[in-house]
């Protein structure tokens, strides 16, 4: 399963030099992973209400050519790999014009409870565990 999550570049995303700030492509990951979950038919919020967390603990981003004010933007999520205490997902960040890669990039994260101690999601979410593993790409 892939996501296509889109949107406008907007002016308070970029630097001095006219070109999105590279602190705005973890926020463009999230929305990503944000939307491929609900696609995938589970949410943050259902993860959550079921008293488990997805914290982020690595977090990699390889720029591949600059984005731009007002630049239509694609970010392509997938679940890369899940497992009982880990999950991985990757993305690709397109310009949609002209179908240029300008980034790509991985999160990892671990399933805990609240108080972030790790938790073994096929026993503690077996649906959500589930689900998402039929998602992997």
């Amino acid at each position: 399963m892939q996501t296509e999550t889109r949107f406008i570049a907007r002016y308070a995303e970029t630097d001095q030099m006219g070109i999105i700030h590279h602190s705005n492509y973890a926020v463009w990951f999230e929305a990503g992973r944000t939307d491929f979950l609900k696609k995938a038919g589970v949410s943050n919020t259902n993860i959550e209400a079921k008293g488990v967390l997805l914290p982020l603990y690595e977090m990699n981003c390889q720029f591949k050519s600059p984005a731009k004010y007002e630049d239509e933007i694609i970010v392509l999520t997938s679940l890369k790999q899940i497992s009982r205490v880990r999950l991985y997902f990757s993305y690709q960040v397109i310009n949609a014009v002209n179908q240029k890669l300008l980034a790509t990039g991985e999160t990892m994260h671990a399933w805990t409870d609240k108080v972030l101690k790790p938790v073994n999601a096929a026993k503690t979410v077996p649906d959500v565990y589930s689900l998402l593993s039929q998602a992997v790409n």
